[in-house]
Parts: structure tokens; sequence; C-alpha cells
């Protein structure tokens, strides 16, 4: 498993060190969860093209931990599915399959 705390160290202090401050919560924790991780790519490469963010978001997966933290994500603030999904850029579909499949 990559060192994700040093991988985003490393490209903060390279290329972005304005947000620095944004992100030093988020490193500061003793390990870091998908949540986090997805949480630190949203600050430091925000993209206003659709085209690159339509195929990032095609290439994305998420592991059993990081789907059950979105559906407890979903839980504690009430969300609904839609909102889950526009929180973090998913298909509505995607978060109704998860429910039936991780919840009990």
């Amino acid at each position: 498993m990559p060192n994700y705390k040093k991988l985003y160290t490393d490209i903060i202090s390279y290329k972005n060190p304005k947000k620095w401050k944004e992100c030093s919560f988020i490193l500061a924790k003793a390990e870091l969860t998908t949540l986090d991780i997805i949480n630190l790519n949203e600050i430091i490469f925000t993209t206003t093209d659709k085209e690159i963010s339509r195929f990032n978001q095609q290439h994305k997966s998420y592991d059993k931990n990081a789907i059950i933290d979105m559906l407890t994500h979903q839980h504690v603030n009430k969300l609904n599915n839609t909102q889950l999904a526009i929180r973090f850029k998913l298909s509505r579909n995607s978060v109704a399959k998860w429910k039936k499949k991780y919840t009990l």
C-alpha cells in the first residue's frame, strides 16, 4: 500500500504550498482513510474542465472500507442517496446498490 501521507506531503510542498493550511489537519492524522484521500484530492487538484473530471471519475474504484465510510457519512449527516452521490461525485445507482449490499 502506498504511503499516501508522504506522497501528498510532497505534492503539496513542491507543487502547491499555498494549500498546506487546508490540508494540514488531514495530514496530521495517524492513518489516512480513503475519504481523507478523496478530500485531499479535491483540495489539491481542483479542475474545472468537465472532460478531465468525467475521465477521472470513470477510473475511480472504492474498496469495502471506503464504501462503508461513505454510507456511514450518509447516515450521520442524514443525507439521501442523491445528496451523497453529489457529495462524492457518484452515481445514485451505485449508492443504492451499495446500500443494498452493505447495510443490514
